[in-house]
């Protein structure tokens, strides 16, 4: 009768309703049947037993990038094996629907750490669409393990509309022949079922390769006509928005937020970057929520992306996006692929007098703390400093300078200096208020990206995690039952997607998870070598015992660590459109 039964766990069905003993069957790709009493099994392929474990629907990832990796390993195994089945590509304006491979290579490379030949070789090799509706079909020809669905990035179709360089001048604007063009690109999206467009205006993303190189991703170039024409086609098609303001400019940050409101008009659903309790400023912690309460009490449709663990980033000498804004870092990026040139940089006293200067500024927009005795070495080939900040080792050098004290080991060793930080999300009662708060959602967890910086794929685990000890230590912020909607049908609701609930009639994309091993090891630090980015050690999690099963479609594919036969075999995972 059925394909595969999950027996004796506690369900949870993904609406936040009280979840309860059941036995689910499933058939031909769906959930067949949620039962109170035993199944029969005979005929039956696979079989879990989950007993005192929770059984889940697939969570959803809404802010990955993807879009590379994608083509070289269709199975997205990173996330599925911590229990995510649904990821949405094209996030912070940028995806590979339009441009050619040299400028996907400037998009994605610096701004997402993915190193650019690789990008440039991926996109060049595999790419074989020319529109939004191919590229849809290209994906539905992939292995795919995990589900996708897709923004369409701003930066995307307007460099290929424009051209790189035309389309990062600010002496230049775009022709009306141009914006139309941009239109029916976005038109043709949705009705490709693309979820709507990413757009980006911060400031400290910048642009790899030579031509353009260190300038801004092209929709921070874009005009305020631009931007209106763009967001009125997504607005009539009731799909989403995903933007970044710039930190620099608060004044983009409620132009976007308020881009959502209807007032005589359909609202515009807004998604933005992001609510994070920032060291450097504190106090935005209370403005977040704030905002978002006064956007949708007006009438808005407006929500916060939130990753709702501890955003700890680790850096390779100085390779770090932080730096990016502020002029003196910057500077020193922008020489990256020139070794002895940022060398002779770093050594120089009028370089390092500019960087004190920015690092002692204290005041004013900014997402890094800018505090090096808030960063500890973790990797040296000097190994008396490893376990000690840079702060501290100025002060064992006769009290140099922080600054100081960061550029002579970077100077001496260059990225063989590997330090971490925590630059948000360090106050566990914060990170309790907005898992909890309605104007948030979570996610932004970046997968596919930033490899060597951070690894947030098992988000959703570790936030269940502390929704469960808070309960068990009487201080409750969430139900599990609501943790789980707010991870799985809520996101799916919003966007209009075929997935996050465990119904009958449901797409089997299940989760079943072992809560008993929802320790520490949730935040233990891995690495794991990637072949197709030259084996480069990107960083990883691994806590295989808390995840026993993972369905996509119907098909197990993960399960304590360990690929089910269909992973990359065959496609288990779909384009999702947006209903």
């Amino acid at each position: 009768m059925y394909d595969s039964i999950i027996k004796g766990g506690r369900w949870f069905d993904g609406t936040g309703a009280p979840s309860a003993l059941r036995h689910l069957g499933i058939r031909d790709g769906r959930v067949a049947t949620v039962s109170a009493v035993p199944l029969d099994e005979t005929g039956c392929g696979t079989v879990i037993d989950a007993e005192g474990k929770w059984v889940l629907p697939g969570m959803i990832d809404i802010h990955t990038h993807y879009d590379v990796e994608v083509l070289l390993d269709p199975t997205l195994s990173e996330s599925v094996r911590h229990g995510v089945t649904t990821v949405l590509l094209g996030s912070c304006s940028l995806s590979t629907v339009h441009v050619d491979a040299e400028v996907a290579g400037d998009l994605f490379g610096r701004v997402e750490a993915i190193p650019r030949r690789h990008v440039i070789d991926a996109v060049g090799d595999l790419k074989t669409w020319r529109s939004a509706h191919e590229y849809a079909a290209a994906l539905e020809e992939l292995p795919l393990g995990a589900n996708v669905a897709c923004f369409l990035g701003h930066s995307d179709v307007r460099a290929a509309e424009m051209g790189l360089d035309r389309a990062t001048r600010k002496d230049v604007r775009p022709g009306a022949d141009e914006v139309a063009a941009m239109e029916h690109k976005l038109v043709e999206a949705l009705d490709a079922g693309f979820i709507g467009m990413s757009s980006q205006q911060l400031l400290f993303d910048k642009l790899d390769g030579e031509l353009c190189r260190s300038r801004t991703l092209p929709s921070t170039y874009a005009t305020t006509r631009e931007r209106r024409r763009l967001n009125t086609v997504l607005r009539e098609r009731h799909r989403a928005l995903q933007g970044g303001p710039d930190v620099s400019r608060p004044q983009s940050l409620l132009t976007m937020a308020a881009s959502s409101l209807g007032l005589w008009r359909e609202p515009l659903k807004v998604s933005l970057l992001s609510a994070a309790d920032i060291k450097a400023i504190p106090f935005i912690a209370y403005i977040f929520p704030a905002l978002a309460r006064v956007m949708n009490a007006l009438g808005g449709d407006f929500r916060w992306q939130h990753l709702p663990v501890p955003f700890e980033v680790y850096a390779d000498g100085i390779d770090l996006v932080v730096f990016e804004e502020f002029g003196s870092g910057a500077a020193a990026l922008h020489l990256s692929n020139q070794l002895a040139e940022r060398e002779e940089l770093l050594r120089s006293e009028a370089y390092r007098r500019r960087f004190r200067k920015d690092y002692d500024k204290r005041f004013g927009p900014r997402v890094w703390h800018r505090d090096f005795f808030d960063a500890e070495i973790v990797d040296c080939p000097d190994s008396s400093v490893i376990g000690k900040t840079f702060g501290q080792v100025g002060q064992d050098r006769g009290g140099l300078h922080p600054v100081d004290a960061f550029l002579d080991l970077v100077v001496q060793y260059g990225g063989k200096v590997r330090w971490r930080t925590t630059i948000s999300n360090h106050r566990p009662r914060v990170l309790d208020r907005f898992a909890a708060d309605p104007g948030v959602q979570l996610g932004f967890s970046d997968a596919g990206a930033h490899l060597r910086n951070m690894a947030f794929y098992n988000f959703g685990l570790r936030l269940l995690r502390r929704v469960r000890d808070a309960q068990e230590s009487a201080r409750p912020f969430l139900t599990i039952e609501r943790a789980v909607h707010r991870l799985t049908g809520e996101l799916a609701d919003w966007y209009g997607l075929d997935a996050g609930h465990l119904r009958v009639g449901d797409r089997a994309d299940v989760v079943v998870v072992d809560p008993r091993h929802l320790d520490e090891r949730l935040d233990a630090y891995a690495e794991q070598t990637v072949p197709y980015y030259g084996n480069l050690s990107r960083m990883v999690n691994r806590n295989d015992a808390a995840v026993s099963a993972v369905f996509i479609g119907g098909a197990y594919v993960f399960g304590d660590g360990q690929a089910g036969e269909a992973l990359g075999r065959r496609r288990t995972g779909r384009f999702l459109p947006a209903a």
